[in-house]
């Protein structure tokens, strides 16, 4: 019986996963747009909690003690475009960090899994499911 590899061990373990969110959060925090999503949240915090979030997703042993996607980000109105740019940014981090190409694939595939959860159709929807007290987070592309 042979034991099938897991990505997190085809990529390289948490080594390459924390490398990849450091370099990967450095990009998104300097972003005129994304990185005021993050204003007020510590980045280290950030890039730990998304490191644990793929190794579970990819089949390590590690378990993910935090928030699901759709919580983790119900208060703030991420578009399509908004998602879109996201995903290019870790495409080109995924790049820059030698990550071979299959296996670059298959960790896009497994982040944008998600998408449905984070991304919101439009303004209406995203009012109609986040709660009046909540503070909410809408930041323009005209504001940049």
């Amino acid at each position: 019986m042979t034991q099938k590899t897991s990505l997190f061990d085809m990529v390289g373990g948490l080594p390459v996963l924390e490398k990849v969110h450091e370099l990967f959060y450095d990009k998104v925090y300097a972003h005129p747009w994304l990185g005021k999503f993050f204003v007020g949240h510590d980045q280290k915090a950030i890039e730990n909690r998304q490191t644990l979030f793929m190794a579970a997703k990819m089949g390590s042993d590690i378990q993910y003690p935090g928030k699901e996607p759709y919580m983790s980000h119900r208060a703030m109105y991420i578009t399509e475009e908004l998602f879109d740019l996201r995903t290019s940014i870790l495409r080109e981090t995924l790049e820059d960090s030698d990550v071979p190409a299959d296996l670059i694939e298959r960790w896009i595939k497994i982040d944008n899994a998600f998408k449905k959860q984070i991304v919101k159709k439009n303004i209406e929807e995203f009012y109609s499911k986040t709660w009046k007290y909540e503070q909410r987070v809408i930041i323009p592309k005209g504001d940049l």
